[in-house]
């Protein structure tokens, strides 16, 4: 009897490793859709903070390069129709009114993953179909480049920019939107990943990317506004983007289907870099055009 014993438990023993590594492997291969903002991030915000403060100046050089965003009526139309956008903010909406619905309309239906499939069509329509039919999350890039399409069929000038740390060993950056606000003459920054997020001022203004690295550098105040709501205290957000407000990237024009390469006639010519002086960017290719010179990268881009 003690000998039936033994083994039945051995044959449990055994049910149950196979058990324990069969979870773990799904766990593994299976995408991520919670928060994934590391919890030590606050912890790293004096480094982070210094480094943007030590960093090189920008300065003018004589690099050339434009920035400008193509529209396209006849797409714009067509994704108008499809997202009924009109249904997400008033007729007499404020530039900032019409972002931030879309802003909230993006990262309230799709959250964060690291997706285990690629989209095989990257735009709007075919992002949002991919999250109905295949996976129901994806990366900020794709997020960004999902809303950087609906912003500018709402004719909203916008344009989607790589955020990039300083540690070339630090394989992490993050990709956000930036929309230009007629009414107020500025840039503002709409992140729609991580449940969403846009900064503003002490006095509640929305800022840029460029504004909030200048106020990490001053130490002025930013207040952190996640999900699109309410004000509150946000320390890793603030330090997560403390680490990747330290050089940007961009394509040069952009338009719809900037990142579907099937689809021809669409200008991948050239990819904008700043970089404080002094640095070197890394991995990056060829074509790539590396610049010091932050008052033309930042400036307007108007739409064709």
């Amino acid at each position: 009897m003690k000998k039936s014993y033994s083994v039945i438990r051995n044959i449990l023993a055994i049910i149950g490793g196979i058990t324990i590594i069969a979870a773990i492997i799904v766990w593994i291969e299976s995408p991520k859709y919670d928060w994934y903002l590391d919890k030590n991030n606050y912890g790293l915000l004096d480094k982070r903070l210094d480094l943007l403060r030590t960093s090189g100046e920008y300065a003018a050089d004589t690099n050339v390069f434009e920035m400008r965003i193509v529209q396209d009526e006849a797409r714009a139309q067509e994704i108008r129709e499809y997202f009924q956008l009109d249904t997400l903010y008033p007729a007499d909406a404020t530039t900032w009114e019409k972002a931030v619905a879309i802003g909230k309309f993006v990262s309230s239906n799709i959250p964060h993953a690291n997706q285990r499939h690629w989209p095989e069509h990257v735009n709007a329509i075919g992002l949002w179909e991919y999250t109905k039919e295949v996976e129901p999350a994806f990366n900020c890039r794709l997020h960004s480049i999902l809303t950087f399409e609906l912003m500018l069929a709402a004719d909203i000038q916008a344009r989607y920019i790589t955020c990039m740390p300083q540690d070339k060993d630090d394989m992490d950056c993050h990709v956000v939107n930036e929309v230009w606000l007629p009414e107020l003459n500025k840039w503002a920054m709409v992140d729609t990943d991580m449940g969403g997020h846009y900064v503003t001022d002490a006095n509640g203004t929305p800022l840029s990317l460029k504004e909030m690295r200048e106020h990490y550098i001053s130490g002025e105040k930013m207040i952190i506004h996640p999900a699109f709501g309410k004000a509150q205290k946000d320390n890793d957000y603030y330090a997560y983007m403390a680490k990747n407000t330290y050089w940007f990237s961009c394509w040069g024009t952009l338009s719809y289907y900037q990142e579907e390469y099937e689809v021809k006639g669409v200008d991948r010519n050239s990819y904008v870099n700043l970089v404080p002086s002094g640095f070197e960017p890394f991995d990056i290719g060829g074509g790539n055009i590396v610049t010091t010179n932050a008052e033309k990268f930042w400036d307007t881009a108007f739409a064709e």
